[in-house]
């Protein structure tokens, strides 16, 4: 994609946030989230505007993404917590400061864009619903006619709908790395087979409750991502993100084509970019991007959080819990 081609817009004008500093122990800095231990049971991530492509972390954050991944969460899960138990206390700023009073100093840095959570001990097996043949999995069956070596039916098309969705979960990956896509019966050699399993019925639940949802506001979830930890009481809960535009494809339901690749409601415009530079070979360093490709991946997301929720991300909001 040339720069030239991208819609000026307006300017990058909410803060960013690259990374903080919190006066909490720092348990860990990703991709994207800088998680904090806050107490014996409970953690703080605060979701940076820092953007990844390809598995590596760019120079310039994306200003609000943040507070969307954060608050796209929080509205996700104010919906599905009737049928699915959670690790999120909080979103609102007022009852985490009561919670962690040493935090007022630095409320800039956190509020809007963080959540406290429930400690867990975390399933390493990311649980990936896919119900549009896209991306990595295209790529597989383009060449091998197969996902993470099973195969899959003869005649798919780039982008076409799978019925019914398929569970296709993937080892986490280090900073760097690559996901892996695994079998299912990888997936029950790592964690036994009544987890595999239920790990496969609980995504597939989740996935078609936020299909539904999406569907409602023309929009297509083409796959997604979840993740699961057990907690104290030994309850397999969902945990992280949820459905949001760096764990979902979302697609505009307008634009929508079987045949070719699909414009994503995300930070398509850096991926595209970035794909079209001659000299990087997706391996740190990474480039410098322009601050019209920041502004055009800033929009998808708000535009994105915008048709989920019906809200502006300025006025919305969040859920309460508990």
């Amino acid at each position: 994609m040339s720069v030239s081609d991208l819609p000026a817009g307006p300017p990058a004008g909410l803060p960013a946030l690259h990374q903080s500093d919190l006066p909490l122990p720092l348990l860990s800095r990703g991709k994207v989230r800088d998680v904090y231990e806050a107490g014996p049971d409970m953690l703080l991530m605060v979701a940076s505007d820092r953007v990844s492509a390809f598995d590596v972390v760019l120079p310039q954050p994306v200003p609000g993404k943040g507070e969307v991944l954060t608050q796209i969460t929080a509205w996700w899960l104010s919906r599905l917590q009737e049928t699915q138990d959670h690790h999120l206390i909080s979103v609102m700023p007022e009852e985490i400061l009561k919670r962690i009073p040493e935090l007022a100093a630095t409320r800039e840095q956190w509020e809007r864009r963080s959540m406290l959570v429930k400690r867990t001990e975390p399933v390493l097996v990311e649980c990936v619903v896919r119900g549009y043949i896209t991306g990595s999995a295209w790529k597989e069956y383009r060449t091998q006619g197969t996902l993470a070596g099973e195969s899959l039916p003869d005649g798919l098309q780039e982008s076409q709908r799978l019925d019914p969705p398929i569970f296709s979960p993937a080892t986490k990956a280090q900073e760097g790395e690559h996901d892996e896509n695994i079998t299912f019966q990888q997936t029950v050699e790592i964690l036994g087979s009544d987890l595999a399993y239920e790990l496969q019925r609980r995504s597939l639940e989740i996935y078609s409750a936020g299909a539904e949802a999406a569907e409602a506001r023309g929009i297509i979830l083409a796959d997604t991502k979840f993740e699961f930890g057990v907690d104290s009481g030994g309850e397999l809960i969902l945990i992280d993100e949820v459905l949001t535009p760096d764990s979902s494809r979302f697609w505009p339901r307008e634009h929508y084509q079987v045949g070719r690749g699909q414009p994503s409601l995300d930070k398509q415009p850096i991926r595209d970019y970035l794909d079209g530079l001659p000299d990087w070979n997706k391996k740190p360093p990474p480039p410098d991007l322009p601050e019209a490709v920041v502004n055009a991946s800033r929009d998808r997301y708000l535009e994105i959080f915008r048709r989920l929720t019906g809200t502006e991300l300025a006025s919305y909001v969040p859920p309460r819990f508990g």
